[in-house]
């Protein structure tokens, strides 16, 4: 909606009981319920002149005025300073070992000071100045992602036509991507392949699941590196490879099976790790052993490959754990 401002609605008889973000919702084109409340809670809306809460209940010939545009201006990601470590780089793209807790990009969804700085996007914009711009001005260079919590390799192209290409590669299948991941419990096969569709949860809109009917094909292989009979219980280390990206993938799959991912804690994992002290009596002498956390997922994507689109020669690297997570090992 494009206009003059202020803009006004009058309450109608039929509008009569009616909350004040409710009304607005439907009045305006295109606007959420959710950008609504956050005009009122910025005093864009006043009733009769008067400032009002989202749950006003409107009575009827009210005169409200909208004092701003119910649209925000489409984010442009910005260059920041924030360190990178290039693993690889040319002329057309780079191989970035992103760290846990960075958000690859922007999302749409919450203030302007939070939701475009800190990400992947902002520290590449200042490193390599220009990237593709096939997925729009808030995702510059992205082909692929990572979660926040996950660290790891992630492949971000320069120009479009590489852009372009390298997201054709992902489609059909042909970049191999190698993660690790530490599950809790002990799984009974050596290696084995979880091939269950994933859709977003119908309760809990952050989560994905496998036990919705009609989600989108998901394919993940996965190898075990070694099982780990530890004072906190049982554990593994995986490999994994993975057919298709869908969200959360292998968060969401190995939590199916029973085995969530150490620190997932959207997923199952608990949030502190107890140690086990089963048949001891309180009067034994036991070694003290103290709880463990991990504040971030226990998934790295620990090893990339395709081809350059360039000229068709194998891109191929990998990156280590991070020392945060060969600590935590070692703290088992």
């Amino acid at each position: 909606m494009s206009g003059r401002f202020p803009t006004s609605y009058t309450v109608t008889p039929d509008d009569s009981g009616k909350r004040l973000d409710q009304f607005l919702a439907a009045k305006i084109p295109d606007i959420s319920r959710a950008r609504v409340q956050q005009l009122i809670e910025q005093h864009q809306v006043l009733v009769n002149d008067i400032e009002a809460k989202p749950s006003l209940r409107l009575r009827g010939n009210e005169t409200i005025r909208l004092l701003g545009p119910p649209q925000l201006e489409p984010l442009r990601a910005i260059p920041e300073d924030i360190p990178l470590d290039v693993v690889y780089e040319d002329a057309d793209l780079a191989i970035i070992n992103k760290p846990a807790g960075m958000m690859v990009h922007a999302g749409a969804g919450a203030a302007e000071d939070v939701r475009n700085r800190g990400t992947l996007v902002n520290a590449l914009l200042h490193r390599f100045k220009t990237l593709s711009q096939v997925g729009g001005e808030l995702r510059p260079g992205i082909v692929h992602r990572l979660d926040k919590e996950t660290s790891g390799l992630i492949v971000v192209a320069k120009n479009d036509e590489m852009h372009r290409k390298l997201a054709a590669q992902f489609s059909r299948r042909q970049v191999k991507k190698t993660y690790i991941a530490l599950v809790h419990g002990a799984l009974k096969a050596e290696r084995g392949t979880i091939n269950a569709t994933i859709s977003r949860d119908a309760v809990r809109r952050t989560r994905m699941t496998t036990r919705r009917f009609g989600g989108r094909e998901a394919i993940t292989h996965y190898q075990v590196r070694r099982r780990i009979d530890s004072p906190y219980g049982k554990f593994t280390l995986l490999e994994l490879k993975i057919d298709t990206g869908r969200t959360h993938q292998i968060r969401v799959h190995l939590a199916s099976l029973g085995h969530p991912v150490v620190g997932d804690v959207l997923y199952g994992a608990p949030r502190e790790i107890k140690p086990l002290l089963a048949g001891k009596s309180r009067n034994d002498d036991v070694r003290a052993v103290e709880n463990q956390s991990l504040p971030r997922n226990f998934l790295h994507a620990a090893a990339l490959e395709f081809h350059h689109p360039r000229n068709g020669e194998v891109v191929s690297h990998s990156a280590p754990l991070p020392p945060e997570l060969e600590a935590f090992l070692a703290s088992l």
